[in-house]
């Protein structure tokens, strides 16, 4: 799991009947949770909006996350941040 923030959607009219229904964004993650900036494409079931923070599940733990145990979805979003503190 990592913390991303949402910057940009797809639309998708035509795509395997498992992933019908679901909304699409690219989520890039934040400065220290990945070794460089990458952007993904993640299912968002939890509404998540332009410009927010969000917690990303990755693998097998993204269908399971959302419910989705048959469609193939290697990203998802599962929770958005309202704050974040951290030790250092």
């Amino acid at each position: 799991m990592f913390i991303g923030k949402v910057v940009g959607s797809v639309v998708s009219t035509r795509k395997n009947e498992n992933l019908v229904g679901n909304k699409f964004m690219i989520v890039e993650t934040l400065d220290g949770f990945g070794e460089k900036k990458q952007r993904i494409v993640a299912v968002d079931n939890v509404g998540a909006g332009l410009g927010e923070a969000v917690l990303v599940a990755t693998g097998s733990a993204a269908r399971i996350g959302i419910e989705q145990n048959t469609a193939p979805i290697d990203a998802a979003i599962v929770g958005i941040i309202d704050d974040v503190s951290s030790l250092r």
